[in-house]
């Protein structure tokens, strides 16, 4: 039944080997990756315009579909380039259009005078007429024949989108009709979805709008219920027990809460009373942290430390990056020296022989030779590392780890409790997935003296008066971040916005005046050249720049630099979302804020107001319509994040917090891409795929009764594959 989707492509008329090494390229070595080869993208070739239509603001420079008829005969040119141009003209009601064609001269009988043909392509003002120079072209004879919407697929040089079409045409009834669905009948039928062998031919041929949303739905229900029942099989960690009892007294506690500068917030306390009966239980603790910017989790962690060492075991903390690593150490060794505990930093930059003696000490049988306990990066999952009586593991910004980073930390430490931290409001929803292993202690209340960020949203008309905010605020003392969404102007994008394509992406439930927004997105703003432009305007300042492509050494310099005042304006993509706390800075500019997700834009916000410093964040729109307009107006009004990640999942959908980069948690989920689902419009799809997921797996946990449904999900989390056997 499989032989024909298991076929290599080479074996396919047309594929030879040359078309094969580059199918290869696209990861397509067989009929059913071809059949799952999605579109990128549409041309609306059904939004028909007139040729002056085709200059209205919203669609000057992109491609239109018209229909003209032919009034000339063509007329053939040999070009001193060796060229030749193939030229005839076509009109509608509202205008002529020169057609061109080059190096086709083959087409010369095909378009007969008084012949009607629909063109797409760029219809270019040219004197009093117009102009298109190679068009696509169908005959208009029998409109009823011409499908509205054709589909434009990810390529490779070499790799036309004519031919994959040709090719995807040729398998597409076969394949679907072989084609086994995973998904149990039952649960395709309660949520009215359609067969998947429908979505993919819908997907690929679309006859109309309102197919292509069907077929969305289901591979988008699709994806949300095998990361469902990924995150169900694959990332959580059953309760084990044997794990060390960790119990301490209230006025041993109180030892710990003595040292500490400030008292612990109603939400604090509540957690560390949350984290100390955990771990005077054997069974292991499974517990994530979950708080804004700047809520006090460290000390709760700090907290759980305590009580682990007082118990006589050690702990393990660990950062996503070097430079927080360095943080926590600095606060937390000093804290617990006071105390009469020791412990140490271990980062990849550690040198060698130091490195030699913190292995020595965390291994010591001799406690009064052993180390307390460790902070470090992923240094700590290095062969040497090993511990003599571990008690806690602790893994903060848990978004940055995959759940096999956590579970090698953990496994290092036999039945250690584990807490997990994370700096990400995520809404309830999404957090029974992403959590469902994990007790969740939720601090929802921010420290005193923690000064909300006042913030404003303004345009570019404002680009000088934030120049003069700037000066200002470093003349008084303080620090600037400013966040652009791209590294370098090459990583502009948009192109399908450019041509007038509609991303697969896009919602199709609004029928045929689905198309390209009529404001388009300006360009965005990139680190490097911001911060060259801004080092220009404001010569007197210190400006540097700081992104992902750079070397982690590099990186870290800066930051820290950064945070010892040697840089007064840092301008930055999202790499400071989890980063150096830096009381000093004082205000944070977001750059294009309307490509952000709303819960992207509080991560940023909150790494200023940190300090006694009045604070401010500014949201600089460069468009995006009256829908930009509103959301940014949730983020001048709103603080709570949680709030602001429920609104974030109603107006945007869940792709915020599960797509890769965005702050979300998939990257614990090994290979899986969430692409139709990141971006549907709402939540209520998602929550349908959860609850299904969670039902099925109440009855079935290892999915042992739905063999296709568990190799589906074996093949999204590829990565992860021999866990899930």
């Amino acid at each position: 039944m499989e032989n024909f989707l298991s076929k290599p492509v080479i074996r396919l008329p047309g594929v030879g080997e040359k078309r094969a090494a580059l199918y290869e390229r696209l990861g397509i070595r067989c009929v059913r990756d071809l059949l799952f080869h999605l579109p990128r993208a549409y041309e609306n070739r059904g939004d028909i315009v007139s040729l002056a239509g085709t200059q209205e603001p919203e669609r000057r420079g992109t491609r239109q579909a018209v229909i003209l008829t032919v009034s000339t005969e063509p007329q053939r040119a040999r070009l001193k380039n060796r060229m030749t141009l193939l030229k005839f003209r076509a009109f509608d009601d509202s205008g002529v259009c020169d057609i061109c064609f080059f190096n086709q001269d083959y087409l010369y009988n095909s378009f007969p005078i008084g012949s009607t043909f629909r063109f797409f392509g760029k219809v270019e003002r040219l004197g009093g007429g117009y102009t298109m120079t190679g068009p696509s072209y169908e005959s208009w004879a029998d409109e009823s024949a011409l499908p509205p919407l054709y589909p434009v697929y990810p390529l490779t040089e070499g790799l036309s989108n004519k031919v994959i079409t040709a090719h995807i045409d040729q398998i597409l009834n076969h394949a679907t009709a072989l084609l086994e669905d995973p998904l149990p009948e039952d649960i395709r039928q309660r949520q009215g979805l359609c067969t998947l062998a429908h979505a993919l031919r819908m997907v690929h041929q679309p006859p109309d709008f309102a197919s292509l949303h069907t077929a969305k739905m289901r591979l988008a229900f699709d994806e949300f219920f095998r990361f469902a029942l990924g995150m169900g099989t694959l990332g959580h960690t059953a309760r084990v027990a044997g794990a060390p009892v960790c119990r301490v007294s209230d006025p041993v506690m109180g030892e710990f809460l003595s040292a500490l500068p400030y008292a612990l917030t109603g939400a604090q306390a509540r957690a560390v009373s949350d984290i100390r009966a955990d771990m005077a239980s054997p069974m292991a603790m499974n517990r994530i942290l979950v708080g804004d910017v700047g809520c006090g989790k460290t000390v709760c962690a700090a907290a759980a430390m305590f009580v682990a060492i007082r118990s006589g075991r050690q702990a393990a903390l660990m950062a996503p990056t070097g430079i927080l690593a360095a943080q926590h150490a600095a606060d937390l060794i000093p804290l617990f020296e006071g105390l009469g505990i020791r412990g140490a930093l271990l980062v990849g930059s550690t040198p060698a022989a130091q490195k030699r003696k913190i292995y020595a000490a965390l291994a010591s049988e001799d406690p009064t030779r052993r180390l307390d306990f460790v902070i470090g990066t992923q240094a700590l999952l290095s062969e040497g590392v090993s511990f003599a009586a571990p008690g806690l593991v602790i893994a903060d910004e848990q978004h940055r780890f995959g759940v096999n980073q956590r579970a090698t930390l953990s496994e290092k430490n036999g039945h250690a409790h584990l807490l997990v931290m994370s700096a990400t409001p995520i809404p309830r929803s999404l957090a029974l997935v992403m959590y469902g292993d994990l007790d969740v202690s939720r601090i929802n209340e921010m420290p005193p003296g923690r000064q909300r960020v006042d913030t404003y949203v303004v345009d570019e008309s404002y680009r000088a008066r934030l120049d003069a905010f700037i000066r200002k605020n470093v003349a008084a003392g303080g620090q600037v971040y400013v966040v652009c969404p791209a590294v370098e102007q090459a990583e502009e994008g948009d192109t399908d916005r450019e041509e007038g394509l509609i991303p697969l992406e896009a919602d199709f439930s609004a029928g045929p005046t689905a198309r390209p927004a009529a404001e388009p997105l300006p360009p965005m703003k990139a680190a490097v050249q911001y911060a060259q432009e801004l080092s220009e305007r404001l010569p007197e300042l210190s400006v540097a720049f700081v992104h992902g492509k750079l070397k982690g050494v590099e990186k870290d310099r800066i930051m820290q630099s950064f945070a010892a005042g040697d840089i007064q304006v840092l301008v930055s993509t999202t790499v400071i979302e989890v980063g150096v706390n830096v009381p000093n800075a004082c205000l944070m500019i977001v750059e294009n804020a309307e490509r952000f997700g709303l819960s992207q834009l509080h991560q940023l916000r909150g790494r200023v107001g940190r300090g006694s410093r009045k604070s401010y964040c500014i949201l600089v729109r460069a468009g995006g319509g009256e829908t930009a307009r509103a959301r940014l107006e949730v983020m001048r009004t709103t603080y709570d994040g949680y709030q602001i990640a429920e609104q974030d999942l109603t107006q945007r959908g869940p792709g915020d917090f599960l797509a890769p980069g965005s702050g979300g948690d998939i990257r614990q989920s090994g290979s899986f891409r969430l692409r139709l689902a990141e971006g549907w419009p709402d939540g209520a799809l998602m929550d349908q795929a959860f609850t299904e997921a969670r039902s099925l797996l109440d009855r079935d946990p290892t999915l042992a009764d739905h063999p296709l449904l568990l190799h589906a999900v074996q093949a999204d989390f590829s990565s992860a594959g021999d866990i899930l056997n």
